[in-house]
């Protein structure tokens, strides 16, 4: 595989490759509809800025985020770009049937070609009633054991190579390979990148063993970032994929025009991950409705724990948290995710940092 398709070229003074992680953020007062536009345009901007690759992440039962079906708004995000990598970040596997995911991603391959990756996660993206709604089981097998069995079937379906007497031999991803091996056949030769994300060892040390391409949430997982880096560069074994390390960290990043409108976005969305975390998820607050909202103590806490790792501020803040952290985690690309109550608020974001880091004009 190429190993463009997955490292990324640096412009302007940017530290390494930039791209941009979406979860289709809906504020309170407007709808998914909104937000969905909103993703078309980042993508557009963010093409045209010379970001390098565009993740959208799986998320069920969350009404402040629009992204339950990657796959869909994906296609939606190629039909409106020509260059910019498009992937999720991720997929979460265990959720569904591998095959699917072949299919689904065959078919995103098959509309833009050469520029799909395809980011695979364990947990379940959601809670656990809405897991086992998804599974339609009531054991969610989320065990290590697990997810390296449904990765290699996946691995299997992409690459259409199960072995002779295999029960899925006969079983084929379409599109795929075997339209290339059918009498007048043609098929491409790219097919999605495998990333494996992760927020703590485990898929850090699959990826480095697989040799494949590893992707850390730094933005919710910040203490466990430089052990699973440092993990996954010690387990790497060079492979058909790569022949080096590459892990891309995934950064919550917030520029604005002050500094006073920064701190008000980081709040709300410090309330909006509480709000998460005691079961009551809802819109993306907006900053009035967090200035009114009277923390106890324990939530002033988790509030202060959580925006301590939202690199935030004007453009120049952001520019240099965002190399202090490069510098700290040698991670090969930074994915920055930027979380506000409204869109044009995150296209700004965008905006200022490629300015911050002098990226080509739009």
């Amino acid at each position: 595989m190429p190993a463009d398709e997955i490292r990324g070229a640096v412009h302007g003074t940017a530290p390494v490759p930039l791209s941009v992680l979406d979860l289709v953020t809906v504020g309170a007062g407007s709808t998914a509809s909104d937000a969905l536009r909103t993703s078309v345009e980042l993508a557009r901007r963010t093409e045209a800025r010379g970001f390098h690759r565009y993740w959208v992440a799986e998320h069920h039962s969350m009404p402040g985020v629009a992204s339950s079906s990657p796959a869909v708004i994906l296609a939606n995000l190629a039909a409106h770009t020509d260059r910019i990598r498009l992937g999720s970040g991720g997929v979460m596997l265990p959720n569904h049937a591998p095959l699917v995911i072949a299919e689904q991603f065959g078919t995103l391959e098959a509309l833009a070609p050469g520029r799909i990756d395809l980011g695979l996660g364990r947990a379940p993206g959601t809670d656990g009633a809405t897991a086992a709604a998804l599974r339609r089981s009531d054991t969610l097998n989320e065990g290590a054991d697990d997810f390296p069995q449904q990765l290699a079937e996946l691995t299997r379906f992409l690459d259409d190579d199960f072995p002779d007497g295999h029960p899925y031999a006969r079983i084929h991803a379409i599109p795929g390979p075997v339209q290339g091996s059918s009498p007048g056949g043609v098929q491409s030769a790219h097919r999605p990148v495998i990333w494996l994300l992760g927020s703590s060892g485990f898929s850090a040390q699959l990826a480095g063993m697989l040799g494949l391409p590893f992707a850390f949430a730094h933005h919710f997982s910040a203490q466990n970032t430089i052990p699973a880096l440092d993990l996954y560069r010690e387990t790497f074994r060079p492979s058909e994929v790569l022949a080096e390390p590459y892990a891309l960290i995934g950064v919550s990043a917030l520029a604005t025009d002050d500094e006073a409108e920064a701190a008000r976005q980081v709040r709300a969305t410090a309330l909006n991950m509480l709000r998460l975390r005691l079961g009551r998820p809802g819109l993306f607050p907006d900053p009035e409705d967090a200035a009114r909202h009277e923390f106890s103590p324990m939530e002033e806490e988790f509030a202060a724990s959580f925006t301590r790792n939202i690199v935030h501020g004007t453009a120049d803040e952001v520019r240099a948290g965002l190399d202090d952290l490069h510098k700290r985690t040698g991670a090969d690309e930074l994915m920055l995710t930027s979380h506000a109550h409204r869109g044009e608020l995150r296209l700004r974001s965008y905006e200022l940092i490629a300015d911050a880091y002098g990226l080509p004009a739009a």
